[in-house]
């Protein structure tokens, strides 16, 4: 399987979890996506992401966001490891862990590097937008955890930039200025689309008001 990229679409399937079989697109629907692989039940890195997820379920509910992980042990164990994490993380994990005991999904992925493990799945995260385009991936060694502020940063900038002609700068979070695409030199269009006024550091370096807030 070819490395997948960004704007390409992701690849449907059918998989088992802990709430049972999961068709990936009708249970994604119309929202955004957080596909995120996890090595293996039981590690004590995976505990604490996905204790992390279940305790931002109201944020992702919000940018209108389904997370769903993956780990390549069954359905069975998942279920029996999403007690430790409740327990340990003090929280409720509320979405589905996938069961892709046979790799399925980590093949159509391409989760298993074999440089760095030949059986367990790196640490990828995929953003995909309702149409199913893979808009963002970010990938970490077993041995590092995710940092979930950042996950739901790249989620704001794609909506906002989605929506506005805008590009977010350097360790942009919401509600910062924002960068106005280079491609709008007309006056009027400026004025119609950024109404609170703009600063011109350079002619291809304008920064405004983030135009939704």
């Amino acid at each position: 399987m070819a490395t997948l990229r960004l704007g390409d679409i992701a690849p449907d399937f059918t998989q088992d979890s802990n709430e049972g079989p999961i068709d990936f697109y009708r249970w994604a629907g119309d929202a955004w996506v957080v596909l995120f692989s996890h090595p293996a039940d039981f590690t004590p890195v995976c505990t604490t992401e996905l204790g992390k997820t279940a305790a931002l379920s109201g944020e992702f509910a919000r940018r209108g966001v389904k997370p769903i992980a993956i780990s390549v042990d069954p359905a069975d164990k998942h279920k029996e490891w999403i007690g430790d994490i409740n327990d340990t993380q003090s929280t409720t994990v509320d979405f589905p862990i996938l069961a892709d005991a046979d790799r399925k999904v980590a093949d159509l992925y391409d989760l298993i590097h074999p440089n760095a493990s030949t059986t367990a799945t790196v640490r990828s995260v995929f953003i995909i937008d309702p149409k199913k385009a893979i808009r963002a991936t970010i990938t970490y060694p077993a041995s590092t955890g995710r940092n979930f502020d950042e996950i739901l940063r790249v989620i704001d900038s794609l909506q906002l930039t989605d929506s506005h002609k805008v590009a977010t700068p350097v360790n942009w979070q919401d509600g910062d200025d924002v960068v106005i695409s280079p491609s709008i030199q007309d006056p009027a269009e400026l004025a119609q689309r950024f109404p609170k006024g703009f600063k011109a550091i350079r002619p291809y370096l304008r920064l405004t008001p983030q135009p939704n807030k």
